[in-house]
């Protein structure tokens, strides 16, 4: 089975307005650069994004944000990115923060199948709002409920031809739990190998949660926030 597409444009090109997509990264690290740009290209719009973060300005789930692309958000993070800030605060933009290792549970949940977790984070705060809360211990617990998507966007260092993947150092933060919890999982690599040229035992991501890959042109290896020392 070869689940390689001929092109981003490819890869991206059924995705409907109104979309659920789940992508990968941690700020600008891991995240599925030529997959984003692919959909800006196609215009898809009324995205629900779940992602640890929005991008910056210019880059990454960004030049989604600039475009407005995206109608809500969904995930930890956001000081990173203005042209957020201003939609966010103009009300133009819904936005639904949720506790990082909550949302990376929230993901891992939707994958495995699980209806839903108690969580002792956020109990006693606006976080659990509107939520089921149980005592339990002696000890006040929230009820989060999963998060699955429509689409899952991530990238790997390397993949094969079946879907294979091998995720390299922190850029593989959300994507392994991501390319579970989607009813389709779109893979962008910088190494495409053929099937038997990964050692079985340095997959990251099973090919059974992949259903489409491509190898993307060239990477950017950007830095978020640079920080430098004086003298």
């Amino acid at each position: 089975m070869n689940k390689v597409v001929a092109s981003p444009q490819a890869a991206v090109a059924d995705i409907p307005d109104g979309a659920t997509i789940l992508m990968g990264g941690f700020g600008l690290c891991g995240i599925p650069e030529t997959l984003i740009q692919a959909l800006h290209e196609k215009g898809t719009r009324g995205i629900t994004l779940v992602s640890n973060n929005a991008g910056v300005d210019d880059f990454g789930a960004g030049i989604l944000l600039a475009a407005r692309q995206i109608k809500k958000v969904v995930g930890t993070y956001v000081g990173e990115n203005k042209e957020f800030e201003r939609q966010f605060l103009s009300g133009e933009l819904e936005v639904e923060l949720v506790p990082q290792g909550t949302f990376a549970e929230r993901i891992r949940a939707g994958g495995a199948g699980i209806g839903g977790f108690f969580t002792r984070t956020g109990y006693g705060t606006i976080i659990a709002e509107g939520k089921e809360t149980r005592m339990i211990d002696g000890h006040g617990y929230v009820l989060e409920p999963p998060i699955k998507g429509d689409f899952a966007f991530v990238k790997a260092w390397k993949g094969d031809r079946l879907g294979n993947l091998v995720y390299r150092r922190t850029a593989r933060n959300f994507n392994p739990m991501m390319a579970t919890a989607a009813a389709i999982t779109i893979a962008e690599v910088e190494e495409l190998v053929e099937p038997g040229l990964i050692d079985p035992d340095h997959v990251h991501t099973p090919g059974i949660f992949v259903q489409r890959i491509l190898q993307g042109p060239r990477y950017e290896k950007r830095i978020e926030r640079r920080t430098v020392r004086k003298g």
